[in-house]
């Protein structure tokens, strides 16, 4: 039997090609090798989002149709909507129970985001106990493999306590423990430099941008603020067009001599970044064209992902049934 993965965003905007490089790169790959379940998780979108429904209304079938350009088939993974498979939510209300407030509030993860959101002491409850939410979906497929980047890796680390309290409180062993499955580039920076590239700090490149985008956003990324005339060295390192050189220039010999070029003096920004503008085009275009296939046909996207809830449902109710089995709540099935 193939092992069981689970994976998903929040649908808060277009997914970009951080996203790609970050997971769908490997959701494609691995969708051979695992029975995959590819989630839109519009209730945890919502828990900082809650006043503005239609940002997760407007991009769920944004992301399904990212997910779909770049490789996933529908007859390999299972694409589903998180609000659309009510198991989950009773299985977060069980979860609860097995976490305390103070263990959620330590959570590294959460509390880098809510430093982030400016939340403060006005945390939404929602966002606190997203791990215990991200348990519940993982647990309802037994995922055993979840790929995320290493930023998420405190999330997995919760959701293992979780299902360990539950084995043990309950004497069952129908909950699974999950591993990590990192990426080979776990973040790419922004645009403009930046950490990470995130659809809230704008600094993303997302794989429906037409060229004429994907040229602008390219022009003004961030290189060396001391590189300001051709014949000026510049810096190789912390420069972002070379980091994202490094990632879509497959002729590594050539890069390597423009690096060496660019230490040196004598070559501009604006070549290197023409070079990088037409690297991005030519990698996004198939995506794209795949994209604007189903985005034509979107009669058959709603298809794709009705098929995939009812697949989901039926999977979650089985592990609901035996969530209340241990608990004792299952009063008419004795």
């Amino acid at each position: 039997m193939k092992k069981v993965i689970l994976t998903g965003e929040r649908p808060t905007g277009p997914l970009h090609i951080g996203h790609y490089f970050g997971s769908l790169i490997n959701r494609v790959k691995l969708q051979n090798e695992y029975e995959t379940f590819i989630m839109s998780a519009d209730m945890q979108a919502l828990t900082d989002n809650f006043e503005n429904p239609k940002k997760i209304q407007d991009n769920v079938f944004e992301t399904i149709l990212d997910n779909l350009a770049v490789g996933i088939d529908p007859k390999k993974s299972t694409l589903f909507i998180q609000s659309q498979i009510p198991e989950l939510t009773e299985l977060f209300n069980y979860y609860l129970n097995l976490v305390t407030v103070s263990r959620l509030e330590r959570n590294p993860t959460i509390k880098t985001e809510i430093a982030q959101k400016g939340f403060e002491e006005s945390v939404p409850a929602g966002f606190l106990c997203y791990p215990v939410s991200q348990t519940a979906d993982i647990t309802a497929f037994k995922a055993e493999v979840v790929p995320v980047g290493d930023d998420q890796l405190p999330i997995l680390e919760q959701a293992n306590e979780i299902v360990r309290r539950f084995n043990r409180i309950y004497k069952t062993d129908c909950l699974k423990e999950c591993q990590a499955y990192l990426s080979n580039v776990t973040r790419l920076v922004g645009t403009d430099g930046n950490a990470k590239m995130s659809k809230s700090l704008g600094n993303t490149i997302y794989i429906k941008d037409t060229p004429d985008v994907i040229k602008q956003k390219v022009m003004s990324m961030y290189t060396d603020p001391n590189h300001i005339k051709v014949e000026d060295p510049g810096k190789v390192e912390g420069n972002t067009v070379f980091t994202y050189l490094d990632i879509f220039d497959t002729n590594k010999n050539e890069l390597g001599e423009l690096k060496n070029q660019y230490k040196k003096g004598g070559l501009g920004d604006v070549k290197l970044k023409r070079r990088l503008v037409d690297l991005i085009i030519a990698k996004l275009e198939p995506f794209q064209k795949v994209r604007n296939e189903y985005s034509n046909n979107m009669d058959e996207v709603y298809k794709i992902v009705k098929i995939g809830n009812e697949k989901a449902r039926n999977i979650a109710s089985q592990t609901l049934k035996e969530v209340r089995e241990a608990i004792g709540l299952n009063y008419f099935d004795k």
